[in-house]
């Protein structure tokens, strides 16, 4: 899958930062890595939910 069409190149150059980071980590850090991400996403879902609902975005 590449996403890298829709991503600035700052972001290509975040994303590859923290694909270094990740490399290294042992199965239990990846996985509290991934859920950890995956709250962070939710969040962000229901901020932009929330703006979109009350027109602030």
């Amino acid at each position: 899958m590449n996403e890298n069409n829709n991503l600035s190149l700052e972001q290509q150059f975040r994303l590859q930062a923290v694909q270094q980071q990740i490399r290294n980590l042992n199965k239990e850090k990846s996985k509290q890595y991934l859920y950890l991400n995956l709250q962070y996403m939710l969040i962000k879902d229901n901020i932009i939910k929330f703006l979109i609902k009350n027109k602030q975005l």
